[in-house]
């Protein structure tokens, strides 16, 4: 059974999650322009660019996608197995053990970057092994989140949440269902994009790099404390 809340309290997740969406706009802006526009993030995009390379345009290189495409799916595989492993203990002990890892493929990722060239994405070692460690980390959260099962904040991906957000407006003669919490999770990636896009052209990868798995940790760490996380992982979040 899941452990009860104290009294007034309210689970935070979604607010855990809309942070962890400012550290997707974050890893997108670290890819795309500093790994040779490839996602790390988002594979929808991945796929549309491996089609540009096969089709012949200019500045898509095939590789990128394949092996991003190829560590993302074992990130998310790692963050199935998790889930499966944590599952009957608390929310609390499985998500920061996630978090944990993902803190590390980021921390990792950043020790990687010192000294790699943005403008040449040379060496190509490290391109590569940036592209792996990110996706790793992005397929692990991806899971993660999946299993938590929040409508609306997938911290990743925004084309349905822009759906909903239209479809079920007051024009649409919707009840504008979560149009805050889809907002916010627009507006977060936006600004991760953006403060992103600062880091990577003033200081290079290794600091975006280190503030996203921060944001990541501090965020988990944070939701740690709150009676919500004593709640028992179970099938409710599988």
């Amino acid at each position: 059974m899941a452990a009860p809340m104290e009294e007034g309290s309210r689970d935070p997740l979604p607010v855990v999650l809309v942070v962890l969406t400012v550290a997707t706009g974050l890893v997108d802006a670290i890819s795309v322009l500093g790994l040779g526009r490839v996602f790390t993030a988002n594979m929808t995009g991945n796929v549309v660019f491996f089609g540009f390379a096969v089709g012949g345009a200019r500045g898509f290189e095939a590789p990128r996608y394949i092996v991003a495409l190829a560590a993302f799916l074992a990130g998310a595989a790692l963050g199935g197995v998790l889930g499966n492993t944590l599952s009957g203990s608390t929310r609390r002990r499985w998500l920061l053990t996630a978090a944990v890892v993902e803190f590390a493929l980021l921390g990792v990722a950043a020790v990687v970057a010192i000294g790699y060239d943005i403008e040449s994405l040379a060496p190509t070692a490290k391109l590569y092994a940036l592209i792996i460690l990110t996706a790793l980390a992005m397929g692990l959260r991806n899971a993660t989140v999946r299993q938590l099962r929040v409508p609306d904040l997938t911290t990743t991906v925004l084309t349905l949440t822009l759906t909903g957000l239209a479809a079920d407006s007051s024009i649409a003669g919707g009840g504008n269902l979560h149009w805050g919490r889809r907002l916010a999770a627009v507006l977060s990636i936006l600004v991760g994009a953006i403060i992103g896009t600062v880091l990577v052209i003033t200081t290079g990868l290794s600091l975006p790099l280190l503030v996203t798995g921060l944001c990541v940790l501090i965020a988990t760490a944070a939701y740690a404390l709150h009676p919500a996380s004593r709640i028992v992982a179970g099938k409710g979040d599988r």
